[in-house]
């Protein structure tokens, strides 16, 4: 039956690293049985795992509702492909139309693409000059809505939202009180680690650091904190990644062996574009160079997605 293939698919993928015969026999199984929703989410992970183009994925789960439905995880990867297609809109009522459970490998998940949505959205506003609607968007990741099965942890750093609240104010000429938002958007760890669990400090987070101190007029600091990440970046991008053995609290539970190399990889190339975005003038093609390395190799990288966005919303990041 269709448990039989699934051990041979994971045995094809993490012993032979044979993906393509894993993923003939996986799709084996899910013909098989195609109630069977943890084949589904397998045969997705794999996907991903191969870079399958986003909307060819959420082709096949929107194929498949009623087992998407029936699981958090598969219900919340529907809700990552749209917020990586662009369309936060239908991720926000989608994430607003469902209550979760927290599950193992899933901590911080949902809350993640709950302020996704509601960044990219504020992110358009202000493009868009409608800061009002900018402010509220990122107002509401203040308290997080109950459903989503997580509060906000203690010292959760918000230097992207204190960032962009500081600039939709800006535009509605509160310059006193953006300047405190800006300030706030400086606080917290500055220095790039390997963000290997969920709870590392994430590189994004040191980039709005940047943006806000080269909005408080420090442009010294700004290009310091710009400059590490990409000091960092050089540094390791060659680093051999052992995984610490009690590596609970990996970002994904994986079904899939992950090559760690690639990942680090994939790290480093992303902390020097946001380096180099940071920097901007002139550094632009270079920060598309490095965001473009790391959707090569995983065009699932919603770090990088959104990011390489900036390159074209200046008004943003100068």
């Amino acid at each position: 039956g269709a448990t039989t293939w699934r051990k041979l698919a994971l045995a094809y993928h993490n012993k032979q690293q044979n993906e393509t015969k894993a993923l003939n026999v996986l799709e084996r199984a899910f013909a098989l049985d195609t109630t069977d929703a943890r084949v589904l989410m397998e045969l997705d992970q794999l996907h991903k795992k191969m870079n399958k183009p986003h909307q060819q994925r959420l082709h096949l789960l929107e194929q498949h509702l009623e087992l998407v439905n029936d699981r958090d995880d598969l219900y919340l990867e529907r809700i990552v492909l749209h917020n990586l297609l662009g369309s936060h809109s239908t991720a926000l009522d989608l994430l607003n139309g469902r209550k979760f459970h927290p599950w193992e490998g899933g901590e911080g998940k949902v809350v993640g693409q709950f302020l996704v949505c509601h960044i990219e959205l504020a992110k358009q506003a202000l493009t868009a000059g409608d800061y009002t609607l900018a402010y509220d968007l990122l107002c509401a990741t203040d308290r997080y809505p109950e459903n989503l099965g997580e509060g906000k942890l203690f010292g959760a750093q918000e230097n992207d939202i204190n960032y962009l609240k500081a600039c939709a104010l800006e535009g509605s000429g509160k310059t006193k009180e953006a300047e405190l938002f800006f300030k706030q958007a400086t606080q917290g760890l500055s220095e790039p680690v390997q963000a290997i669990y969920y709870n590392d400090q994430q590189p994004d987070k040191i980039f709005y650091q940047g943006l806000a101190w080269k909005k408080l007029g420090n442009g010294s600091r700004a290009e310091a904190i710009f400059n590490r990440l990409i000091e960092f970046g050089k540094a390791h991008l060659n680093d051999s990644v052992k995984l610490d053995y009690f590596a609970v609290s990996l970002p994904d539970l994986l079904v899939f062996d992950q090559d760690l190399q690639q990942r680090n990889r994939n790290h480093c190339h992303y902390l020097m574009a946001l380096g180099y975005l940071g920097l901007s003038n002139g550094k632009l093609p270079d920060a598309e160079t490095h965001f473009n390395e790391v959707l090569k190799a995983d065009v699932n990288h919603q770090g990088a997605h959104l990011h390489k966005k900036l390159i074209q919303a200046a008004v943003l990041i100068d």
